[in-house]
């Protein structure tokens, strides 16, 4: 494979999807996803932005610890502190990146750097070559590339290259962009700029109008040779580009698309779905690729042709992104050794045997309520047990809830608060608005519910329900995560785990980290 047809894949799920409110994950879960894009042979992971948090740095350290086949890369603003901090994060990497940026839009230089432009581009060369001291692979990001002028991007970004930097990203940071100006936009600085050839040019797009992979695909046709993007489309607002949906276009599409990925596309559909379970995020049926509709035909028309001949209205094998992997893997009578070599096999890593022997007795439990344990079960499992673990000043003992035709909910619920136990009763408009209120009876959170969310992990009406409820208070926002065959105990360790998130005092805020 040439350089001139290698379409590098940068993925930011770790990073800039964190940055979905209520996305945060721990370093565990963090570690989970990275070894699944390691998986799937991704070329770069953004593992974070180390000087955000001590979290956000020892996610990324962790993570540049113990991932190998994968490039690992922190971002940093232009500033001396955010890219010492990286460098720190990254000495254990195999294989190393500094991703360091600048606003260049003129609204972002007045308002927002209240910097001249003149400053911006010794700022912008003084970063790349403080990185390039630690290492030799540093990306340079243009932030709001896409409000900004074309003849000042030119110059910025041939000084940037000069001073070392390898990879140029043109970021349409506010998802402002449309797919024709956007790819020409970056054809014209690709023939422009004078130095262009020393550099790979990349582009970071942002989802406000619906246009990021169509923007994407845009300037990837128009010389782009690094695409960022993330697992699910998962960003800051509307989201990014969508790593799925890219990958499968350029395979899809090769009479298009004059590049290849290195991507193990058989590992998309399993990515996705530990993506969602860690975030809480569920997939929407009619998500391109990876929704549970994406291969699902109601037409009579539709089914009859799949019969007569697949590719009459499939344009790709369900099995080429990974839906095949959805088997059967272990029920009641698995062992506790089959159960860890599982375990491992899905990439997830137990930190303990007192984690291992918790995470054993919630699957002989739910074994014994569920016939048929499937890969998605063992992924919820895990996250829920490791839910409970965490920072629990609040803790589930027991419930009852009793729900007739026209009477009134009514939801008891015993909980340990500081080690106590105490009980409450309330009445609710359903059995979990009944039992949301009784936990609020004793714990008085003033939280305010922004979201609650119910999805079924797999097919049968046995299946785990998992649950989602994302809370707000004083301008900080968490999601809680639930699973159980039972909705509404799942919806009370759901709520549960948001305010045991919300008393944390960890909370992160990361400074400019939008690119």
């Amino acid at each position: 494979m040439s350089m001139h047809n290698k379409l590098v894949i940068f993925d930011t799920t770790l990073r800039d999807g964190e940055q979905s409110p209520g996305a945060s994950m721990t370093k565990a879960e963090k570690l989970r996803i990275a070894k699944s894009l390691e998986k799937m042979r991704v070329d770069v992971i953004e593992a974070g932005f180390a000087i955000a948090s001590q979290g956000d740095f020892d996610s990324v350290k962790a993570i540049a610890d113990t991932v190998r086949e994968s490039r690992i890369c922190s971002l940093s603003r232009a500033l001396d502190k955010d890219i010492d901090r990286a460098a720190e994060a990254l000495k254990g990497a195999e294989a190393s990146r500094i991703h360091t940026f600048i606003a260049t839009s003129p609204i972002h230089m007045k308002y927002k750097l209240q910097m001249e432009p003149d400053a911006v581009i010794a700022q912008a060369i003084h970063a790349v070559k403080r990185a390039r001291n630690y290492t030799d692979d540093v990306e340079f990001s243009c932030e709001d590339a896409g409000r900004s002028e074309i003849d000042f991007l030119c110059r910025i970004i041939e000084a940037a290259i000069d001073a070392g930097a390898t990879t140029i990203n043109i970021p349409d940071t506010v998802g402002y962009a449309i797919p024709a100006q956007f790819g020409e936009t970056v054809g014209t600085l690709i023939e422009r700029i004078p130095n262009s050839d020393k550099a790979i040019f990349s582009v970071h797009c942002h989802n406000d109008l619906g246009l990021a992979v169509a923007n994407s695909l845009s300037a990837v046709n128009h010389g782009a040779r690094q695409v960022e993007c993330t697992i699910n489309g998962l960003g800051e607002r509307a989201g990014n580009a969508s790593l799925e949906e890219l990958v499968m276009a350029v395979r899809t599409r090769p009479d298009i698309f004059d590049v290849v990925t290195n991507i193990d596309t058989t590992q998309i559909v399993p990515a996705s779905k530990l993506v969602s379970t860690i975030t809480g995020f569920p997939v929407q049926p009619n998500k391109a690729i990876v929704g549970a509709n994406a291969f699902a035909h109601e037409s009579g028309i539709h089914q009859d042709g799949i019969l007569k001949h697949r590719e009459t209205y499939e344009i790709m094998k369900a099995e080429d992104v990974g839906w095949h992997t959805n088997s059967l893997v272990l029920g009641k009578h698995s062992g506790r050794n089959a159960f860890r070599s599982r375990i491992e096999e899905l990439g997830i890593t137990l930190e303990s045997e007192t984690a291992l022997n918790k995470a054993f007795s919630a699957f002989k439990e739910l074994a014994d309520k569920k016939h048929e344990i499937f890969d998605e079960d063992l992924h919820a499992l895990v996250s829920d047990t490791k839910a409970i673990e965490a920072d629990e000043r609040y803790q589930l003992v027991c419930m009852s809830v009793t729900s007739e035709t026209g009477v009134a909910p009514v939801a008891k619920v015993t909980l340990l608060v500081d080690g106590e136990e105490l009980s409450a009763e309330n009445t609710g408009s359903g059995p979990v608005d009944a039992t949301f209120c009784a936990i609020e009876a004793l714990v008085e959170s003033g939280i305010s519910l922004q979201l609650y969310s119910v999805n079924s992990i797999t097919s049968g009406t046995d299946s785990q329900g998992e649950v989602t409820v994302r809370v707000e208070k004083g301008g900080r926002i968490v999601n809680g995560l639930g699973a159980d065959t039972d909705i509404v105990i799942a919806s009370a360790k759901a709520y549960l785990h948001a305010l045991n998130l919300m008393c944390s005092t960890q909370a992160k805020r990361h400074p400019q980290g939008e690119v």
